[in-house]
């Protein structure tokens, strides 16, 4: 992976960035080297994650990042794969998350990722509106400048704010993936420019099939899909605010 990328920079830096390359001595453009980016928006995917299995997530339905990055590398190819020369595509898995003033288990989490070969951007979360979107679009931005960006892969169920930037990419000649939930990820589904994958078909992204009935993916015979709470705790729920 790339050494100590930065998770994200200043306008100013994108710009520079932008410039054509230095030229080389035959007066031909030194070639950007081609690079796969892996982004994960951790306060999507958490919150999607717990919207599809009714439940607060739990050590064994949370994605597995050693399993997920192996997949992504093993993508990239063999060196050779991105061109004559025989070298390898760069590889770079970036996860961002907001970090809460209690950190509480994330320090040993984010340590983690670190060890597993993702660099991470942490951005204080002080409140409830924080959120980090912009980095991941400002990283993408700059490495689309910095590098040629040959195939990206969004972890984000977020199409508001992903959709209309990641189909600009795909036009200009990025494979872009996005790896989400599909009960939730219906701009990618839909999208004709964007190739989606369900996370959970992830090669060993997850210790064990989560408790989830996909639409996508229906047995042949229909299957019934249990409640997520009791009917009585929400008719509870339901007369408590209207008195």
């Amino acid at each position: 992976m790339l050494d100590s990328p930065p998770a994200s920079a200043p306008v100013d830096d994108a710009v520079r960035e932008s410039q054509p390359a230095e030229a080389t001595g035959s007066g031909e453009s030194r070639p950007r080297p081609p690079l796969d980016l892996l982004i994960w928006d951790a306060p999507n995917i958490d919150m999607t994650l717990s919207t599809v299995i009714g439940a607060r997530p739990t050590a064994a339905s949370r994605p597995r990042f050693d399993a997920i990055a192996a997949w992504f590398v093993a993508a990239a190819g063999e060196p050779g794969a991105a061109g004559s020369d025989g070298a390898a595509p760069d590889v770079e898995a970036c996860v961002f998350a907001n970090i809460p003033p209690v950190p509480g288990t994330l320090q040993r989490w984010v340590e983690a990722l670190r060890g597993f070969g993702y660099a991470v951007f942490a951005r204080p979360k002080t409140q409830p509106d924080d959120d980090i979107d912009q980095d991941m679009l400002d990283h993408i931005a700059v490495r689309a400048h910095s590098h040629h960006l040959r195939r990206l892969v969004v972890f984000s169920g977020d199409g508001r704010n992903f959709a209309e930037p990641l189909e600009d990419l795909a036009r200009q000649g990025t494979q872009v993936v996005v790896v989400a939930f599909s009960e939730v990820a219906g701009y990618a589904i839909s999208s004709e420019l964007i190739e989606f994958i369900d996370i959970e078909d992830v090669p060993g992204a997850f210790v064990e099939p989560l408790d989830r009935v996909r639409l996508d993916a229906l047995p042949a015979d229909g299957a019934w899909l249990r409640p997520t709470r009791s009917l009585r705790d929400f008719v509870s729920s339901y007369a408590a605010r209207r008195t």
